[in-house]
């Protein structure tokens, strides 16, 4: 069991710096993809001509934000849940259906991550975007389409950061259940049913 809490420390110790970069750059796209809205709703109905880029280039933003968030939302239980069973049922019982649960998703995820490889190294990934381009160099001179690849690899990435935290949650939940602690990421029930109703 000691080497279970130490392998789930370093586990915890690389999510929380790899959930925390994700967070920063999240929250960055997140702006982007604000601004560029507003950019493009100005110009089309203030100037009355649409640009080609911003729905693109708010898209892209969307899924990085989206890659990026989605972890720490695991792993903080954020997403939405539907407990009435956890509720009705003893705590012993609730891990075990969590660590099924847990199981289940990492399943899901694992095939997932082959999904986001073919997406990003597949057909689909070779294609470029319709209207977003970057400068070949610093001078400008030249410019061209950002890779669709490019767009994808936030599927990939989240899904590998999901797998992580993943693990992370199974191995904190058989901590739980062989040593009957209250764990850090395990709320007690009456916190969770406050949660949800946030």
């Amino acid at each position: 069991m000691r080497l279970l809490q130490v392998v789930l420390q370093g586990l915890r110790a690389i999510n929380d710096k790899l959930l925390a970069m994700g967070r920063v750059v999240g929250v960055f796209a997140i702006c982007m993809m604000v601004a560029v809205i507003l950019v493009q709703v100005f110009c089309r109905y203030v100037l009355g001509n649409a640009l080609p880029w911003p729905d693109e280039a708010a898209r892209f933003c969307m899924l990085w934000m989206t890659g990026l968030m989605a972890p720490t939302a695991l792993r903080n239980g954020s997403f939405v849940a539907i407990d009435t069973i956890e509720v009705l049922l003893p705590t012993v019982a609730v891990r075990l259906l969590q660590i099924v649960l847990l199981f289940v998703s990492l399943a899901v995820l694992i095939v997932a991550v082959q999904i986001g490889w073919k997406e990003v190294t597949g057909l689909g990934g070779r294609f470029t975007t319709a209207s977003l381009y970057i400068p070949d160099s610093l001078s400008f001179d030249s410019w061209y389409r950002i890779p669709r690849s490019w767009m994808m690899t936030s599927l990939l990435v989240g899904i590998v950061l999901l797998i992580l935290v993943n693990v992370e949650l199974i191995l904190s939940r058989i901590v739980a259940l062989f040593s009957n602690e209250v764990n850090d990421n395990e709320p007690p029930a009456s916190q969770a049913i406050a949660r949800g109703a946030e």
